[in-house]
């Protein structure tokens, strides 16, 4: 039954595991709270859910995401048998032939469908996939610059909105300042999650490098960055409701900061990996309610 998972080409249950259809929804859902709440009506007044040009570009976005999970898993197939063996798809459920063309085939059709909304969007299509290919292949394995990779698009993907309708520019920079740094901090500590395989294939994550608790440390600064920057562009905003807000949220982020610094096992920081996913589905949901 192994022999026969291996030698299959492509599974429709791989396919769907490696594509990460939850984080795929979770962009897609941010990039529309963000254009719904924060930007409202398109530049020529219509409502922005009756533009088409929004869709395209939250479809071009969670293709280019997906061809980005794809290419990492690719890249990260050995580090994987050693970290979650478990959850392995490449090789096993998809041969890596494959992976390589879906790959390439997503990355031209997610382009494709930004050239469709306007050349600035192709052009940030065209900086994710590529980044997103250079993460996987090169950037992942070297202390922090990976991780900084990864946060950029993830907040980029929020100001995606703001560069296609050229309106409310500061209020968006807000979640993706927040996007970023909560981003930022969940890949540091899935680096420190995923210690064993790095450490085994040669990666040179933050952890590795510095220490476990020296990269906690990092984790401690960048927190204190993330709530001085938070606060500096809501204050600018001059939009009280937004500031208490995020001030109120500060609370649940002290908790979670408290609980990083009592970790100390692999299973507790795959909880708070998951957690920052949670604050971070909290912080898009927000701008319903601001």
């Amino acid at each position: 039954m192994n022999t026969m998972s291996v030698d299959r080409t492509i599974s429709f249950s791989g396919l769907f595991r490696i594509s990460r259809p939850i984080n795929l929804l979770m962009v897609a859902f941010a990039q529309l709270m963000t254009a719904y709440f924060l930007v409202g009506e398109s530049n020529s007044g219509l409502p922005v859910l009756s533009d088409y040009r929004l869709y395209l570009m939250v479809l071009s976005t969670i293709i280019i995401a997906a061809s980005g999970y794809m290419i990492n898993d690719y890249y990260d197939v050995k580090i994987d048998y050693v970290n979650r063996p478990h959850e392995v798809v490449v090789g096993k459920g998809i041969k890596r032939r494959v992976v390589i063309f879906l790959h390439t085939i997503l990355n031209f059709t997610g382009i494709g469908l930004g050239i469709l909304v306007s050349p600035k969007i192709a052009l940030v299509n065209f900086i994710a996939a590529f980044l997103l290919w250079f993460y996987s292949n090169q950037l992942k394995r070297e202390p922090f610059i990976g991780n900084l990779t990864v946060a950029f698009l993830t907040s980029l993907t929020i100001y995606m909105v703001a560069i296609l309708y050229q309106k409310s520019e500061l209020l968006i920079l807000t979640y993706a300042i927040f996007a970023f740094f909560l981003n930022l901090i969940r890949e540091i500590i899935k680096d420190i999650e995923d210690r064993p395989g790095d450490r085994k294939h040669g990666c040179r994550t933050l952890p590795i490098v510095i220490g476990f608790r020296k990269t906690k440390a990092v984790i401690f600064i960048i927190a204190g960055i993330f709530v001085c920057a938070i606060f500096i562009v809501t204050f600018k905003l001059n939009r009280p409701v937004i500031f208490y807000y995020f001030g109120g949220l500060g609370v649940f982020f002290t908790y979670f900061m408290y609980l990083i610094y009592q970790a100390d096992r692999k299973d507790h920081f795959t909880k708070l990996s998951s957690l920052a996913k949670l604050l971070m589905l909290v912080g898009t949901i927000s701008m319903g309610f601001l």
